[in-house]
């Protein structure tokens, strides 16, 4: 089955790595979470290098590793950091490159998902559904810009928004239609 990359993004929590790695079981390409390739590339966790370094130089570093992806990877689902549209280079890059689609949550849905996760650096202190609304409000319009799609996942199962994202990828062209006859 020949599948064009796919690109998801969204806030800190959206569901961009679990629903990326549901679709790329299904269509049997590779799953790269940008993240992960960041972290082997840093030498160590995201949160360290961003409390060591700043926010300046991780937003280079993703930069960087989202551009190679972008450009240099065979077909496959790739789940970005919710911050990576932050920078037009990586908006440009990620556009060009993928068919990228925009997991669009509630602050609330995710505040909820993630009341005890202490992995996001950007989720952390006395109230992280105010800082989901503050960063949704900044980054919204930036998603919106990336995006080919956007797939509401609010009050969605994770198979519903695999439902969603596929039959909008099926409709586009990004993957072959099921049961579509293959020709030799």
């Amino acid at each position: 089955m020949m599948v064009l990359s796919v690109c998801f993004i969204g806030l800190p929590g959206s569901g961009k790595s679990t629903i990326g790695r549901q679709l790329a079981r299904n269509w049997g390409v590779e799953f790269v979470d940008s993240d992960l390739v960041l972290e082997r590339r840093l030498g160590c966790a995201i949160k360290d290098f961003f409390a060591a370094h700043g926010e300046q130089a991780f937003r280079d570093a993703e930069a960087e590793v989202l551009a190679d992806l972008a450009r240099g990877q065979p077909a496959c689902v790739l789940s970005t950091g919710g911050g990576a549209v932050l920078r037009a280079e990586n908006r440009a890059v990620l556009h060009a490159n993928t068919t990228v689609f925009y997991l669009q949550s509630s602050p609330e849905d995710i505040a909820r998902r993630l009341r005890n996760d202490t992995s996001r650096p950007l989720l952390q202190g006395e109230d992280p559904l105010k800082r989901l609304r503050d960063l949704l409000a900044v980054r919204a319009p930036l998603y919106e810009e990336t995006a080919h799609f956007v797939i509401d996942t609010v009050r969605c199962s994770t198979a519903q928004v695999v439902r969603k994202v596929t039959m909008q990828a099926e409709l586009a062209g990004v993957v072959p239609m099921a049961g579509a006859a293959t020709k030799p």
